[in-house]
Order: C-alpha cells, then sequence, then structure tokens
C-alpha cells in the first residue's frame, strides 16, 4: 500500500479559495490517474476532479467546473486541487485517491490508494 497525504483543508467563508495538495508517501510511485473525491455527512462518497499522469486529460464534477482547477508537478509528484468561489454545499471531507491501472477515472473503483483525508468547511 502506498498512503497518499493530503495538505490545505480549513474554514473559510462563501466566495473564499483554498488550495488541497496531494502526495505519495512514497516519491517513487507515479500513478496513472489521481483524483479528489468528497464525502459529506450521511452522503456517499462523491468524485470531484482527476488528472491523467500526463497531466493533458483532465475530469470534473460538473458542479465544480470552473471553480476548481486540479493540476500536477510532475518535478514533486504531487497533485493539487485550487478551489475558487466556495459555497457551503463544497463543505466535506476531501479524500485524494491514485490509480495505478487507470480504467474509469470518475469510479472510486478505480483507486487503490487512498488518503485519510482533508476537511473543508465553507461558512459564515
Amino acid at each position: 500500500q502506498v498512503p497518499m497525504i493530503e495538505s490545505g483543508g480549513g474554514w473559510v467563508q462563501p466566495g473564499d479559495s483554498l488550495r488541497l495538495s496531494c502526495a505519495a508517501s512514497e516519491r517513487t510511485f507515479n500513478p496513472y490517474g489521481t483524483a479528489w473525491f468528497r464525502q459529506s455527512p450521511g452522503k456517499e462518497r462523491e468524485f470531484v476532479a482527476a488528472i491523467t499522469r500526463s497531466g493533458r486529460s483532465t475530469y470534473y464534477l460538473p458542479s465544480v467546473k470552473g471553480r476548481f482547477t486540479i493540476s500536477r508537478d510532475n518535478a514533486e509528484n504531487t497533485v493539487s486541487l485550487q478551489m475558487t468561489n466556495l459555497k457551503p454545499e463544497d463543505t466535506a471531507v476531501y479524500y485524494c485517491a491514485a490509480s495505478a491501472n487507470g480504467g474509469d477515472l470518475r469510479s472510486p473503483g478505480a483507486y487503490g490508494y487512498w488518503g485519510q483525508g482533508t476537511q473543508v468547511t465553507v461558512s459564515t
């Protein structure tokens, strides 16, 4: 197992921005795809965004497209999620996940490596 390590969560007000970062605990781990999922209390885990190893392909949940941007730094082997114009409905625990072999990068089933999550709270 290669745990993923998230950072950057916190509490912000509606309209604010926040940046999450994800790194593999083993720096040589270079997965096919890396994604962010989120989960709110009482709800199922939800896909947010994904990016392929090359960075050429990205995928987004429709409700975050245009507000969130996923990117990767191949030199540092990290993946970031820049979140802007945050809304209260974005409040959730955000999880980073890595897929070694690909598949449907919007599906949790494609991911074998997960982080423990970081809390994002958007409220006044």
